[in-house]
């Protein structure tokens, strides 16, 4: 679903210039979306234990801050799929919405910046179980740091305040450095919430 997520945020312009300029982005963006969606709700009726246990038992600051993300993550697919419903051209096109398209684009680009953000906390979350040894830490630390600059030079800030209404691809620095910059972006969130959960076991003992 990382994958995935990476993929999806480069917009329908990547796959025009990384793959075949015959190829239809928008249809291809469209399915793919859709297969992100129905993972997340596999993933969450995989988990559904977690949901039915929400309103039980005591909340420390741990568990609050546990629960905020993973609530976050699950707006944002909503928010994602409605507004992706909303603008279909392929896949949901015979549903014929015509209306609330401008909603619509700016729920999306909303949701999806917000949504990349949710998940990379998410995987901080669980980053001990991805993470063994010191230099695959020392890995992950130098991609953190270096997406510092990466979430500035792509001007992520605007795109989750709405300030950057249309979503901007530098097909010129290519692809790759692209997905680079994205995955150091998460990898900076990543490490940020697995310190931030590392701080709150050793204290809650």
């Amino acid at each position: 679903m990382a994958v995935l997520t990476l993929i999806l945020m480069g917009g329908n312009g990547l796959f025009y210039s990384a793959f075949d300029e015959t190829l239809d982005s928008g249809l291809v963006h469209e399915i793919l979306g859709v297969v992100l969606f129905v993972l997340w709700a596999i993933h969450i009726i995989w988990n559904r234990t977690w949901i039915k246990g929400v309103l039980k038992g005591k909340y420390n600051a741990l568990r609050i801050v546990r629960t905020v993300i993973n609530a976050g993550v699950i707006v944002c697919v909503l928010f994602l799929m409605i507004s992706g419903v909303m603008l279909s051209n392929y896949v949901f096109a015979w549903l014929n919405i015509e209306s609330g398209a401008s909603f619509a684009r700016n729920a999306h680009m909303l949701a999806s910046h917000w949504y990349l953000v949710f998940v990379s906390l998410h995987i901080g979350l669980h980053l001990s179980l991805f993470i063994k040894g010191r230099v695959a830490t020392g890995i992950a630390a130098a991609l953190g740091a270096y997406g510092i600059y990466a979430f500035i030079a792509r001007g992520l800030w605007k795109y989750l305040t709405l300030q950057q209404p249309f979503f901007f691809l530098d097909l010129e620095r290519g692809y790759l450095l692209f997905a680079l910059d994205y995955i150091a972006i998460m990898a900076l969130f990543a490490m940020v919430m697995h310190l931030v959960t590392t701080v709150m076991v050793k204290h809650s003992h």
